[in-house]
């Protein structure tokens, strides 16, 4: 089962990495990002019960809604999952590529158990 902190409505919200509810991990295979205009492959950098990050060679407009196509490395099960961009950046200034952070929002539980079991084995 993910790993989830609760938030405490009498606390301010927290800030940065700490609002993060879901354990994040590193990541670093292939993932096929599936757009209107076509499919493209990425290299995910990390993942989480609740987003993943990963690598592409151009930048996507955030709240973008796109499909994501990988498998869980070690047997893993394969994931199609949807999800809506909160952040997309470039690398830097030297190279034409952008890190692009994704929320899941269509996940279902199955998906999101096998992603928190995934993380849960490291």
């Amino acid at each position: 089962m993910p790993t989830s902190t609760p938030i405490d409505t009498d606390q301010p919200a927290p800030s940065g990495r700490e609002r993060r509810r879901h354990q994040r991990v590193t990541a670093e295979w292939p993932i096929t990002i599936a757009l209107v205009e076509g499919l493209y492959e990425a290299r995910l950098r990390d993942i989480s019960a609740a987003g993943v990050c990963f690598y592409l060679d151009r930048k996507i407009p955030e709240m973008t809604v796109l499909e994501l196509h990988f498998e869980l490395p070690g047997g893993g099960m394969e994931l199609n999952v949807r999800g809506a961009v909160v952040r997309c950046e470039p690398i830097s200034e030297m190279i034409d590529h952008f890190e692009v952070a994704v929320f899941l929002h269509e996940l279902n539980e199955k998906e999101r158990t096998a992603i928190g079991e995934y993380i849960e084995s490291l």
